[in-house]
This record gives structure tokens, sequence and C-alpha cells, in this order.
């Protein structure tokens, strides 16, 4: 499984969304749309059938054994026996209250073990294995929705019924289902009938409903539900992927996941006769052609939005293949940089032409329609990695239980951004105002309201040897507020504040530094200009989830202000140990003028009145 994540955390709070606001953007260096001549799908062989599409690994952590005496593992949690060994399940169990654990409990996806093993012919495990889902069918009769567990796996437990439903054919050796089983297609039907009632949408859970309901058709013969979930699908695809190849979930470890998803998609339509036309397929490639502008210089997606540490996978066929292996096989993407309308910038300083690919300098910056299904409240943030490690972290994905993790997790305060933790915070539109790129510098403006009464805007420069960035972060509100402009760091680093200037993160035993100076700009620098926090719990403050098991402290750099008016000009340089980093200030006219020196290589930046960047050395 490429993206695990993705799989085994789906739940309810994937359904609230934020209202969509459409963005603006100026038109920066946008990669075209895939055309159909550029893609070219490797066709499955029709056999009229609909293949059992597997059991996600949850079944992992299940072996047969453990599942003939009815307990239930996920996750970190302890194994739980969730029913008396004969197959009578307490379905309401929810010993750690945790919302993935319930819902993949009614999955059914644990019970994988017993249908291979009855697959195979072993009929203790046939037996027990129908006398639980058989115990789930009793149990949970139709309709199911006010369980939102039951509710949100009803997809996944179709595949498992049919699973099923091919094991009894396959272990028995029999060809017509026994009438003693005519329960179970009974329920296929109702789970059909469940997903036609309550189809999710244009989304990942609107997808999977499509494919599991069109199985139901395929193996059952009822051609209505076939096409029912073409049209479906057919009808989801062009908002789910938009034609640049940003997906609509607002996260971009379940773009990956959505590769995969319509790749699946294709296949069963295929091979159960349907025709998948060719826009699914185009859609696909842009994905893997924005997957792969997203695909940082350590060969991993960022975490942005709901997404756990991951590394892409190598789709044939598109520059995403080269991308996920580090350059080393596929074909180069043609840019370097890129602005998407749904709201995303990715850029880099190569593709490992002049240098090792992992020694590249790789960002990316967030924008666009206010937060829904799987993203955060991270518009402006920006992620870094330089040097051949992370610089800038988005501090990643808890998982889906409501607690204060959760909320941490999507909120401004978990961003590199500039927050107003005085003010109260809802999600925004933001925009991209201006953009202007060079060889050696890419320029970008946002704008937006993140609470009532205040204003913000980032200006932001990414330079190119030396390799840095610098942001500008200018807030105004009607009365007095705390502004604070974050800069998330990986696990690990150590921070020194040197001055009220300069912080310098290290790694113990690492060759390189992290530099965060603070340039005064527009307004004197307070006492407290520099704080640095790690592992706070009430408020929230410093963590890093690598994935949705693990939660580690990581330091936060905060540069602070309070007032109605805020400037802070941050500068964030990655550099080797032994290098030197240094700035000076100079004003021409109106313009101020910030000298930067990293190691032997210098360069100035201008910032003009209105707050526009550039490199003019």
């Amino acid at each position: 499984m490429a993206f695990a994540g993705a799989i085994r955390v789906l739940m309810p709070g994937g359904r609230q969304e934020a209202p969509v606001v459409a963005a603006e953007t100026p038109r920066a260096v946008v990669p075209s749309a895939a055309s159909p001549s550029a893609v070219k799908a490797t066709p499955v062989a029709g056999t009229g059938t609909y293949q059992c599409r597997g059991f996600s690994g949850i079944e992992a952590n299940v072996p047969l054994a453990m599942m003939m005496r009815d307990t239930f593992a996920w996750g970190n949690d302890p194994a739980y026996k969730v029913g008396d060994a004969s197959g009578d399940i307490r379905w309401r169990s929810d010993p750690y209250h945790e919302p993935s654990w319930y819902m993949w409990l009614h999955s059914l996806r644990w019970l994988g073990h017993g249908i291979i093993a009855a697959r195979g012919g072993d009929r203790n495990a046939l037996t027990h294995t129908m006398a639980i889902i058989q115990d789930w069918v009793k149990d949970n009769p139709y309709p199911w929705k006010g369980d939102v567990g039951a509710w949100e796996s009803t997809m996944h437990r179709t595949n498992v019924l049919i699973c099923a439903r091919q094991a009894v054919l396959t272990g028995l050796h029999v060809r017509k289902l026994p009438a003693q089983y005519a329960w179970l297609d009974e329920s296929l039907l109702d789970h059909a009938k469940f997903m036609t009632e309550n189809w999710s949408g244009p989304s990942n859970h609107g997808t999977d409903e499509s494919i599991a309901l069109f199985g139901v058709g395929c193996t059952l013969g009822r051609s209505d539900l076939k096409d029912r979930a073409v049209e479906r699908l057919t009808k989801a695809i062009t908002t789910a992927i938009d034609p640049q190849g940003s997906t609509n979930e607002q996260s971009i470890g379940y773009a990956m996941f959505n590769y995969q998803l319509w790749g699946k998609a294709v296949t069963a339509l295929q091979r159960c006769g349907a025709d998948p036309g060719s826009v699914i397929e185009q859609r696909r490639h842009a994905l893997a052609e924005f997957l792969a502008l997203a695909t940082t210089a350590a060969g991993e997606i960022p975490q942005v939005g709901d997404a756990e540490r991951q590394k892409p996978q190598a789709a044939a066929g598109t520059s995403l293949k080269y991308a996920a292996t580090l350059g080393a096989r596929g074909t180069k993407p043609p840019k370097r940089t890129a602005v998407f309308d749904a709201g995303y910038v990715f850029g880099r300083t190569g593709w490992g032409e002049t240098r090792p690919f992992t020694q590249e300098s790789t960002y990316s910056i967030r924008f666009g329609p206010a937060r829904r299904y799987h993203g955060h409240d991270d518009h402006m943030s920006i992620t870094y990695n330089s040097h051949g490690r992370d610089i800038l972290i988005d501090p990643g994905h808890p998982g889906y239980r409501l607690d204060k993790w959760q909320e941490w997790t999507r909120s401004q305060a978990s961003h590199n951004v500039m927050t107003i933790p005085s003010a109260q915070g809802a999600p925004v539109e933001t925009k991209l105002v201006s953009a202007a790129m060079t060889p050696t510098s890419e320029y970008y403006e946002f704008r937006d309201t993140p609470a009532a009464g205040v204003e913000r805007t980032r200006d932001v420069l990414v330079l190119k040897d030396p390799d840095l960035i610098v942001a500008l972060d200018r807030g105004k509100s009607a009365g007095s507020e705390r502004y604070e402009t974050l800069w998330h760091l990986p696990p690990g680093q150590k921070v020194t504040v040197q001055s009220p200037t300069t912080a310098v993160a290290a790694k113990p035993g690492d060759g390189t530094k992290t530099y965060l100076l603070q340039i005064p700009y527009g307004q004197g620098l307070p006492a407290d200009a520099i704080t640095v926090e790690q592992g706070k719990q009430d408020p929230v403050q410093g963590w890093y989830f690598p994935d949705i098991f693990h939660r580690v402290p990581a330091p936060v750099v905060k540069f602070n202000r309070s007032g109605s008016t805020a400037s802070i000009l941050s500068v964030v340089v990655p550099a080797a140990g032994t290098e030197k980093v240094a700035f000076s200030t100079r004003t021409v006219g109106s313009m101020l003028l910030v000298d930067l020196t990293v190691g032997a290589r210098q360069t100035t930046v201008r910032v003009t009145p209105n707050g526009r960047l550039s490199r003019i050395r």
C-alpha cells in the first residue's frame, strides 16, 4: 500500500466541509493538462467479473487464529476481544474511543485472512468467517445510517461481502451460490441500495462507493447498478481531479490516494466489460504531473493537508516516475515551478541537472478556497526542503478523533504562517495577487482576512544560489492584536536564540544549520521578538506527526509583534555548519535593501514600500 494512511483513516470528519469560495489567481507558470494522445493506459482484459479488491492491509494485525477467536486489532491499540469465539460480535464495541478503530471494525476488512483461508478450502475458516458476516447483517439491519461507523464503512464492507461470496464459490468448488448463503446476495443488494441513496458525491468516499456499487452490479448481473455507478464516476472525475491535476481533497497525500483509486476504477470497469472512456486517464495523468512537481528533493510528498509521511508511487509513463526515483528513471518534468488554481505553489532549484537530485531545494505554498474535506487552515504556509533535509515542515496528521490534536493540526497555529492568536480565526479564501519567476528567484504575493477585522498579506521570495526564503508578513486590525509568524522545524532540532534578530537551529551531530533571521522593518523589535516553543499541551504547540499513530515534540520559532499593525520580515537560510550567515540593511530612497551573506555567497534583496520583494544581486 503506497498510501496506507488514507486507506485506514477515512472517517466522518471527511464529510465536514467549509463553504467553497472560487479562487482568483494570476496566470503564472501552470502545467497544461494532459492531452488524450499523452495517455496510453494499458487495458485490462474483460472477464465479466469483479475482482476482490483485497483488504487494505487492515487484516495484517488480525491473523487467522486471532480472527477465529473473534479478536480485532487496529493501529497501536492492544487487540480486543469483540465476540465470544462463535462469531457473535458486539458491534457497538468501542474500547479506545477511536473513530477509525470503530469504523474498521464495521468494515469487516479484518476478516481478510479468514476469507483467504476459506477460498483455499478451509471449511472451519469459511464457517466462522461467514458467521461473523451474517451476524453483522443480523445486528445492523437496513438502513444503518444512524451508526456512523457502519455508514462510513459501507463501501469497504461491500467489497468484503463480494470477496466472501467469491470465497464461498471457490472454496466449495461450486458455480452457483448455495441456498444457505442467499442472505449474502440480499445484503449485497441492501448495500447497493444504501450507496445509491447516500452517495457521498465527487470525493474519495463517493468514488469508492461507485466502484463498490459497480462491483455489486457486476457480481449479481445487475446492469442498472453498473450503469448508475458508471454515470456517477463519469460525473465525479471532472470535479475530483481538475484539468490541471489538482484534486478537491485539499491534501497532497489524498491526491496520491486518488491517483491509485481512480486507477482501480478503470480496472474494475474494463474487467467487467464497461468502457471507462478517456477522461479518467487524462485526469490521472495530469494528477501524476501535479504530484511530480509536489515531490520534495528527498523523494517524499509534502505533508500538506491530512497526510502522513510517505513516498509517491513511481507511476509509469509520467514525470512522477522521475520524481519518485530521485531522477534515476523516467522523464524529467518540463518545469521546475508551477502555480495551480486549486491553491498550490510548487517550486525547486532544479531536477538534479547541476547538483545531486537530493541536494536541490524544494518548496510548497498554499492558498485558494477555504478549507474543506481533508484540507487545513494552512493558507500562506510554506514547506521547505534543502541541503538534503527538511527545513520547514507541516506538523502532519493525527487522525480523525475529534480532540485537541486534530483541532491544532488543522489550525493556522500548526503551520508556517502569520497567526493572530488573540483573534477568532476561521477558514477563509486566500488570493494569490501576483507572481513573478526568474532563473534564480520566484516571487509571490498573497492576501486574505484570516479573522474578523484583520487583514493579512504575505510576500514571499525564494532564491536559488544561495538557497533561501524571504517572507514579509503584514497585518492590520481595528484594535491591538498579537501577531506571531511561526516557523515549524523538524523534530530533533535544537534552537538557540542568539539575538532579537537571529535564531539558529541544528540537530546535534548534523553538518547543517538553519538560520532564522528577523530583519527590522517598519517597526522596532520588542523584547520578546523571538520565542521558541516545543511539546506544549495547553495550548497545543510544537509537535510533529509522521503518521497518525506517532507524535513527537518539534520546535516552533515565533517572531512576535503586538499592536494594530505588524510588519515581520523573515529570512530562512539553510546552510552548511561551517558557513557564516549574516545580514545588513541599508535604505535607498524609500526602499530597504537587505544584504545577505551565506558562506562565500552574497545576495541583495530589495523591499519596496508596497512590500514587493525582488533579488537585485
